[in-house]
This record gives structure tokens, C-alpha cells and sequence, in this order.
């Protein structure tokens, strides 16, 4: 597997300060699955009772765990989520479901629950062998090795080709009470998400029922990861949950529509956005982070339909990189895209800047402040393509020759 040996330039100065969160304990070690010298197998042990949503990946070659993972989440608990890095555990048909049933069996039998409160999650080469052997030879010892304050080395040990780990945290207050939302994520490439990304694992001490959980996950998760892309290749292991402990105390919540659920949204909307653009910072070779904005479309679906094809676009992203304002290939993308536009009404500007309005070029374009903003790190795409009411943001990063480094030996 590729080896990583810089952090990202977009990575965040550091890891954050995440506190423990009531119902939940972490551990990690090194079970040797395909590294050498480092943990790459991780717990989240969970109280009982815990709530649980997820979404997970629509690919129709899904990994065994995700497969493991949508037959059980109908359960609505979770007692522990076993991760390994290495290896994804994808397309190996009897023995693949064989592998994720004994690693639930065993853990269950260790925590004393149903093997259906036992989630699995694995990410790295797809369609080799996981050797499941090692995982649970290794169940014994990362039971007494949970602590409250292991978030971070979780973070850590989830990682692939990603250079930094990824952790979020808000605080809200439901029902009386200040409840925390804590996660963690990893992700750097296969990352067109069509749901969350790569793996993400979010917890929080709230009391709130499945019921609630699952669709503001949905709503969430859409707005953030599902709005994110590094090279519009979707993950067959992609996995977000989302664990709630009910330790809090919080009054009950009576329903998704309740107002009393607007600030825990706002802060459960924070964390995933803040993960997914992490995972987009940390993209494979990326140098700059990309927010492109698209307005005008017919509706809000058109508009991210719109702006996710000039994201994955090579050309625009290639030019970005090269801090080329070629919007010409911005205009290829939104050409292509299948979305109605008002061609006399379509433009894009840079940073704020106008390089095209009203559908043609700029006259006597002053390029100074396009290149100054092209030169930078967070870059600003702004697109409008009519006069409809769909708006959308989407985010992506350039696409550097570090790609291509990191890819062309991943298996080696």
C-alpha cells in the first residue's frame, strides 16, 4: 500500500481536543491485517441501550459489512462497531459474510449482547482476503484496553492513504441538558460519496430514538459528505453512523418536527460538515480546497447535480492546480452535466471576481486578482447558469500529480 509521509498543506493545525462522551470507550491495536508498525484495528464500545443510524454506501458491489450492516440496523441498537484498516473485505462472497458474522459472534459473546448490536467496518484493498483470523485473536485484548479518552488513537487507527486524522465536536442543548456530539472520520480518495464517506463514526451522550436519529443522519449527511467529492469514485465500504448513549438525561423529544431538536441538528450538521471537508483537505495530492457555488439552477437537486460535475471534472480540477483561471472548462462541465441552463444568464467568477457574465467573457478582463486568488489554498467558485430558485454548494479539492504517486502502487 502506498506510503504516506507528509501531512496534507490543508490538513488542520491540529487534531481536536475531544472530550469523553458519557456511554462510549475506544480502543485500538495493532492486529497486523496489512501494516507493519502501526494500530489498525479499533473498538467503540457502546452502553447498552445505545441508538443507532446509519447510511452507508448504494454501491451495488457494497462490502460484506455493509451488507452485515444494513441487515441489522432495522435492530435500532448498537453495542460495539469493530473497524480495520488494511483491507476492505469486499467481493469475496461466503467467506466475506463468513468473516463479518464471526467477528460479530465473537464480540457479541465477549460483550454479552446480540451479535445484531455488533456493527463491522473495514476499508483498504478490495477483493483479497481479510484475514478475520487475526481480528479475533485480537478481541481478547482490546476489550481491557477500553478507555473513555481513546477517540483520538481510534482516529488514528482507522487511517489508509489518509495523512492526518480527522475528528470533529459540538455542543447543543436538548431537553435541559448540554449534550455532546463527538466523531471521527477517515478518507483521502475513493470518495464520491453517495451517502457519507469512506468510514465515519459519530457519538453522542443524547437520548434520542432511532426514529429521530435516522432521518436527521439522512438530512445531515446530504448536505455534507454527500456534497463532497476527491476524484468521483464511489467507495464499496462507505459507512457513516451515528451512536447515541441517551447517558445525558435529556427530557424526551417528541418528534422529528420538534423545535426543541433545532439546536442538536445545527450541531450534529456542524460535525458531519466538518468531517467531510477534512476528508476533502486531506484528498490524495491535494493541494487546494475547492468550494464551488452554483445558483440559478431549476432546483436545489439540479444545482448540486450541476456543481458535483465541474468537481469531478480532471480538466477543471488539473487547471486549478496549475492556478490556470480556465473557465472555459467550467463552462465544458456545465455543458455536460444534463441540467437545463439559460445560456444568456450563465456565468463564473473566481474568488468574486467575474471572468464570464451573461453568458460570455468579461471584456478587458483585469486576470490580477483572479491569479492572486488562484495562488491561495481555499479556492471560490461561483457559478450562476439561470434564473431558477435551485442553489447548492459542493466541495472538492485539485488534482495533483501526488495522486497519481499515491495510486499507481496502493497494493504494494
Amino acid at each position: 500500500m502506498a506510503k504516506i509521509t507528509e501531512t496534507s498543506p490543508l490538513a488542520p493545525p491540529s487534531f481536536p481536543a475531544l472530550p469523553a462522551v458519557a456511554g462510549f470507550r475506544f480502543a485500538t491495536l495493532e492486529a497486523g491485517i496489512r501494516y507493519k508498525g502501526r494500530r489498525d484495528l479499533t473498538l467503540i464500545e457502546a452502553a447498552p441501550g445505545t441508538s443507532v443510524a446509519a447510511v452507508f454506501t448504494k454501491s451495488a458491489t457494497a462490502g460484506h459489512p455493509v451488507l452485515w450492516g444494513r441487515r441489522i440496523l432495522p435492530h435500532g441498537k448498537a453495542r460495539a462497531v469493530i473497524i480495520n484498516a488494511g483491507n476492505a473485505n469486499v467481493f469475496r462472497g461466503a467467506e466475506g459474510d463468513a468473516a463479518v458474522k464471526a467477528e460479530a459472534e465473537m464480540l457479541a459473546a465477549a460483550l454479552d449482547c446480540a451479535p445484531e448490536e455488533i456493527y463491522v467496518a473495514s476499508t483498504g484493498v478490495i477483493g483479497e482476503r481479510l484475514p478475520v483470523e487475526k481480528i479475533i485473536d485480537a478481541i481478547p485484548a482490546l476489550i481491557p484496553a477500553l478507555a473513555v479518552d481513546g477517540i483520538a488513537a481510534a482516529a488514528s487507527a482507522i487511517m489508509t492513504t489518509d495523512t492526518f486524522p480527522k475528528g470533529a465536536l459540538a455542543t447543543a442543548e436538548l431537553g435541559g441538558k448540554t449534550v455532546t456530539i463527538a466523531g471521527i472520520a477517515k478518507g483521502s480518495g475513493m470518495i464520491a460519496p453517495d451517502m457519507a464517506t469512506m468510514l465515519a463514526f459519530v457519538v453522542t451522550d443524547a437520548d434520542l430514538p432511532p426514529a429521530i436519529l435516522q432521518p436527521l443522519l439522512l438530512e445531515g449527511s446530504d448536505k455534507s459528505f454527500n456534497a463532497t467529492t476527491v476524484d468521483g469514485d464511489t467507495s464499496t465500504s462507505d459507512t457513516l453512523l451515528l451512536l447515541a448513549s441517551g447517558k445525558a438525561g435529556n427530557t424526551p423529544v417528541t418528534g422529528i418536527e420538534d423545535p426543541a431538536l433545532a439546536a442538536f441538528k445545527a450541531a450534529l450538521d456542524h460535525v458531519l460538515l466538518d468531517l467531510a471537508l477534512q476528508v476533502v483537505r486531506d484528498g490524495e495530492g491535494a493541494q487546494k480546497l475547492i468550494q464551488i457555488s452554483v445558483s440559478g439552477a431549476l432546483d436545489d437537486r439540479a444545482a448540486r447535480r450541476l456543481g458535483l460535475v465541474v468537481a469531478n471534472s480532471p480538466l477543471v480540477k488539473t487547471a486549478i492546480a496549475g492556478g490556470d483561471a480556465n473557465w472555459g472548462r467550467i463552462i465544458m462541465a456545465v455543458g455536460r452535466a444534463g441540467e437545463t441552463i439559460e445560456l444568456a444568464r450563465l456565468g463564473v467568477a473566481f474568488g468574486g471576481t467575474p471572468v464570464a457574465r451573461n453568458g460570455g467573457a468579461v471584456p478587458d478582463l483585469d486576470e490580477a486578482p483572479v491569479a492572486a486568488h488562484l495562488a491561495g489554498q481555499k479556492i471560490d467558485i461561483d457559478i450562476e447558469v439561470g434564473t431558477g430558485p435551485g442553489k447548492a454548494t459542493v466541495w472538492t479539492c485539485d488534482l495533483t500529480h501526488g495522486y497519481i504517486d499515491i495510486n499507481a502502487d496502493y497494493r504494494s
